[in-house]
């Protein structure tokens, strides 16, 4: 991600950094993550000795990706892996991508109505957005742009997941009473009981990008969302029911090809809870945080529906996080911590955590010191780097939102 640093000297509060030939090439300073606005570009996290750098490095708000959208696309030989994010422009929101060698930024989209959604094909190496009512797919190596569908006006349908091969994408839609809920009640301790109470009718829609056919191939009176497909198995979308999560059976997969709906977790006990699922990077595993019963006892759980067999790694409340994420590798995990308001009551819960496998626990290190953080405004949706050295996520510390990365080795 960065250039090789091949030796590193602690000279008081500063890291000295050497290139190979020997030049000087920038001092990192070692700061509380949090204490200035703004943060360096690059600085040392002085509780936990790791590197964290700034990857959105451009006027605005810039977030990162929800943290079971996969928001990569590899490098084709060494020119560095890319990575797509939502930044803030006089258009609205627009698509960029970083270049996780270089730190090189290039805007992907300008639509006058802006560019939602997060929907990455490594396979066709195209980032998929809906502008207004209408489908794009635009080129992240070339930008050269795609019209995919238009919605029929006032449809009120939201493209939300494209499948590996880019064929199909998933598409969502509520009655309009939902959405007016939405409108009328925008803070989600209003709107998230309501909607639930409600059970309005919801639609889950394919459209075939090839032939353009939208078709209905799932509704239910209550409320519907997350919808994600396997990043390996282009049959595969995983939907759930959402609501308080002790009343809902929530994670539930589809398979477009056999029409087939399955749920993936089954309550075992009064109060259970399990949810924010997510795909393997293989798509071997579909993980979800599970509570036994909510805010008492905490896992991650990992489902291979193929072969039925269960993985499940325990962690302390303190260790628990909004969003879990799994290395490219499958050998260690990712959290993004909690404050005290969040499920867990966490006393001492605001980190970025780095989780290996211990037997049937998690074994924790912590990397990026949260607390300057405002979990309630923005959760820090933790994502992976494609070579398994970053832990990349969101934080507000510095005074708006942005994308950061720590590193996983630590910085000596």
């Amino acid at each position: 991600m960065m250039l090789s640093i091949y030796k590193k000297i602690t000279m008081g509060c500063f890291y000295m950094a050497f290139t190979a030939a020997g030049h000087f090439a920038h001092a990192q300073q070692v700061l509380e993550t949090g204490s200035q606005k703004p943060m360096p570009d690059e600085w040392i996290d002085k509780d936990t000795g790791h590197k964290i750098i700034r990857l959105t490095r451009r006027d605005g708000s810039n977030g990162s990706f929800y943290f079971n959208n996969y928001c990569f696309v590899p490098q084709k030989h060494n020119e560095g892996d890319e990575m797509v994010f939502s930044g803030s422009t006089d258009h609205g929101n627009q698509l960029f991508k970083v270049n996780l060698k270089t730190l090189h930024i290039q805007q992907l989209t300008n639509k006058t109505k802006g560019a939602g959604g997060e929907m990455i094909c490594p396979k066709t190496r195209e980032a998929f957005y809906q502008s207004g009512d209408s489908v794009f797919a635009v080129s992240v190596d070339t930008k050269k742009t795609r019209f995919i569908y238009a919605f029929p006006p006032n449809f009120g349908a939201r493209a939300a997941s494209v499948n590996a091969d880019g064929t199909y994408l998933a598409c969502s839609k509520a009655e309009e009473a939902q959405r007016e809920i939405f409108k009328k009640y925008p803070a989600k301790a209003d709107f998230f009981p309501r909607i639930y109470d409600a059970h309005l009718l919801n639609t889950i829609y394919t459209i075939n990008i090839k032939t353009k056919e939208l078709k209905n191939i799932h509704e239910e009176h209550t409320w519907l969302g997350h919808l994600l497909f396997s990043p390996t198995d282009p049959n595969t979308l995983s939907y759930c029911h959402e609501g308080p999560w002790e009343k809902v059976d929530r994670i539930w997969n589809y398979n477009i090809k056999t029409g087939e709906t399955k749920l993936m977790h089954k309550r075992t006990m009064e109060n259970e809870i399990a949810g924010h699922e997510f795909f393997s990077p293989d798509g071997k595993i579909e993980w979800y945080d599970l509570q036994k019963p909510k805010g008492q006892t905490f896992f991650l759980a990992g489902l291979n529906e193929k072969t039925g067999a269960k993985t499940i790694y325990q962690m302390t409340g303190d260790e628990w996080s909004i969003h879990f994420n799994v290395a490219h590798n499958g050998t260690f995990f990712a959290g993004d911590g909690g404050d005290a308001t969040q499920v867990a009551k966490a006393k001492d819960g605001m980190w970025i955590y780095v989780f290996r496998p211990d037997g049937d626990h998690f074994k924790s290190e912590k990397l990026v010191n949260m607390k300057a953080h405002g979990y309630r405004k923005l959760e820090p949706n933790v994502h992976i780097s494609p070579d398994d050295k970053w832990v990349i996520f969101g934080g507000n510390f510095d005074g708006r939102k942005e994308a950061y990365a720590v590193e996983i080795a630590k910085s000596k």
